[in-house]
């Protein structure tokens, strides 16, 4: 009897024990794939931020090569009104 309920209580720690292994490898399992999962959530925007500042930094390139240039036709413009300007008064003394 005694060794009956001893086998009896050894059987099912052995189940609980296996049961208890099962579900920890279930739960690695679980956080393995919630943790792979994330990581290439925050990866698609990592990479898509990547790619935004890189078109970023090309438009900021392409600005400031047009800002220059429309600086240097602006100081044309200005030169060329200044020059007309003297022209006028120049011709409105002589005549």
């Amino acid at each position: 009897m005694l060794s009956r309920l001893l086998k009896e209580h050894q059987a099912k720690q052995s189940e609980r024990k296996e049961l208890q292994d099962r579900r920890r490898r279930e739960a690695i399992t679980a956080a393995t794939c919630l943790t792979e999962a994330l990581v290439d959530h925050l990866n698609v925007g990592v990479a898509q931020a990547y790619v935004n500042q890189r078109k970023l930094d090309h438009e900021v390139k392409t600005l400031q090569i047009q800002a220059a240039q429309f600086a240097k036709q602006t100081g044309q413009w200005i030169s060329m009104v200044e020059n007309f300007n003297q022209a006028l008064k120049v011709s409105r003394i002589a005549a």
